[in-house]
């Protein structure tokens, strides 16, 4: 697998239902400089999801990013796409890179620091840290939130990428990063913006100056 930057993924906003709507910011989280997309449907129905899913893979193979797909890989495996992102309670980690392969991108979740020392962490490609902060975002099964505290112990012991989702925004981005994360994972920032172009901008100028000092 070529080297992934992860410094700043767009999860897909699942509440948006007008696809003109909903691919007009992806396109604008891509123009802005997203690196990696997340494409993420927990209520469409399974037709609906992969109908979504050839869309967003058309348009991040155009502008040459990677998508991953949240939860399903049957979904992933339907339109070849560069891998998933699971959590605690899906696919275990070993079946999915089975079914995966060794050329895709495996990322899992935790919210806590013995999560992250398990082997399925230890094995994924990146972990995500969530939630970081308290969002509104998601609002079923999410654990309390690990905050910068929680974010240093894991860095101590995980030397994998380490990508934080939950009430980022473009005033905590530096904290985050400046504290171990190599990259964030947003939803509402970006796709909540009036210009999700401009907010992704805005954000991986954040990211990258602070990974730089």
């Amino acid at each position: 697998m070529s080297k992934v930057d992860y410094a700043l993924m767009y999860v897909t906003d699942d509440s948006i239902r007008d696809d003109n709507h909903f691919f007009a910011i992806l396109e604008g989280a891509l123009k802005g400089g997203a690196t990696i997309i997340q494409l993420r449907e927990k209520t469409s129905n399974t037709l609906a999801f992969y109908k979504r899913a050839i869309r967003c893979k058309e348009l991040c193979s155009t502008y040459g990013i990677p998508l991953i797909i949240n939860d399903r890989l049957d979904i992933a495996l339907a339109i070849d796409a560069d891998g998933v992102h699971i959590g605690q309670s899906d696919m275990p980690y070993e079946v999915a890179r089975r079914l995966l392969g060794n050329s895709k991108i495996i990322g899992l979740s935790v919210s806590n620091k013995e999560q992250a020392e398990q082997p399925n962490a230890q094995a994924a490609d990146y972990i995500g840290i969530s939630p970081i902060f308290s969002t509104n975002t998601k609002t079923t099964d999410l654990a309390k939130p690990l905050g910068i505290l929680g974010l240093k112990e894991i860095r101590q012991i995980y030397k994998k990428p380490i990508v934080c989702i939950g009430g980022i925004h473009k005033d905590n981005t530096q904290e985050i990063i400046a504290n171990g994360a190599d990259g964030i994972a947003v939803v509402s920032a970006i796709s909540k913006a009036e210009d999700s172009e401009a907010a992704t901008k805005e954000l991986k100028e954040i990211v990258c100056k602070t990974g730089t000092n």
